[in-house]
């Protein structure tokens, strides 16, 4: 079993991205014949236009990855930009893909209504990241709820291409984790950087709990039960809770006595807990840079020879071989 996973490096890591892709992923790594790990450098250029900011962000997002886990002797991780196959293969997949198919793509319409461009790129995202699947020959790729449709329609442009020059690319299937198909962010939306919701994960600790005792509440006041199902503070606390610590905290809601601001803290208190020591060892990754080169450098290496692989396959097929 072959799996991939793509993060954009536009933004801090935060909550979502942990809960909802880095640690699935993380924790098919173990299980996985082989998994590709790609900063999605590429992509991020439809939002993200400064330079410094995407340089620096690049190289956060390597450090996050390593200290949430990523184990460079088990999986590879690499820019997208460096392995121009990606590239490559989007405009040959763009030839057969349907514009109705693109035109159905709920996340560009929900980009375009908060404020990014409608650019040529945005629109055509879902070729990108159809390349970046199939190029891997992925069987399996750890999404979140919104981004399913991407990976469906991946799985269509794999078929139509398979069906037009015959059986080339390993139609994938999306995994989602049902208790993370979408996590909320401190105003009740799906947690995304683009909303400016999040709850990032390694920056100052007064930082976090601003924007955790920033969560969006109802006015109802401490004695007063309250619906945990509704409430965005359970949802990011269950986050970290077996399913009987979950039951037990579900109940106190119900009882009334608790108020937001303690159930506030109380989140505040198992976020740090959680991530102490994910923060300690990015602390240190900082002080090795040239180990974080290298683990790039090897990963890049390791893409490229599987990537081009495909590609020869690919060009053959069309062919441009």
């Amino acid at each position: 079993m072959r799996v991939l996973s793509g993060i954009q490096p536009s933004g801090q890591l935060h909550l979502g991205n942990y809960f909802g892709s880095i640690r699935p992923n993380l924790e098919l790594q173990s299980k996985a014949g082989q998994s590709f790990f790609f900063v999605a450098d590429l992509h991020s250029l439809t939002s993200l236009k400064d330079p410094a900011a995407l340089r620096q962000a690049r190289a956060d997002i390597v450090l996050d990855y390593l200290a949430c886990g990523f184990d460079p002797e088990m999986s590879i991780i690499f820019f997208q930009s460096d392995v121009p196959e990606h590239a490559e293969l989007s405009w040959i997949l763009s030839t057969v893909t349907p514009m109705g198919l693109l035109e159905r793509a709920v996340s560009y319409k929900e980009k375009v209504e908060k404020g990014i461009t409608a650019s040529v790129g945005l629109f055509t995202y879902p070729v990108l990241m159809a390349a970046d699947i199939l190029l891997y020959s992925a069987d399996i790729v750890p999404v979140g709820k919104d981004q399913k449709q991407h990976v469906e329609i991946a799985r269509d442009i794999a078929g139509k291409f398979n069906h037009a020059f015959g059986d080339t690319f390993t139609v994938p299937e999306p995994k989602i984790r049902a208790e993370v198909a979408v996590i909320p962010g401190t105003d009740g939306q799906k947690m995304s950087k683009s909303y400016g919701n999040t709850i990032p994960l390694f920056v100052d600790e007064n930082v976090i709990q601003k924007a955790i005792m920033g969560i969006v509440t109802d006015s109802k006041g401490v004695e007063a039960p309250k619906d945990p199902e509704t409430c965005t503070i359970f949802k990011l606390h269950s986050l970290f809770l077996s399913k009987k610590e979950q039951e037990a905290l579900a109940s106190q809601y119900r009882e009334g006595g608790l108020g937001y601001g303690d159930a506030k803290k109380k989140l505040f208190s198992v976020f740090m807990d959680h991530f102490a020591p994910l923060r300690k060892k990015r602390e240190q990754l900082q002080g090795k840079p040239d180990y974080v080169k290298e683990v790039i450098r090897a990963g890049t290496a390791k893409a490229k020879m599987v990537a081009s692989t495909k590609m020869n396959e690919v060009k053959k097929a069309v062919g441009l071989s």
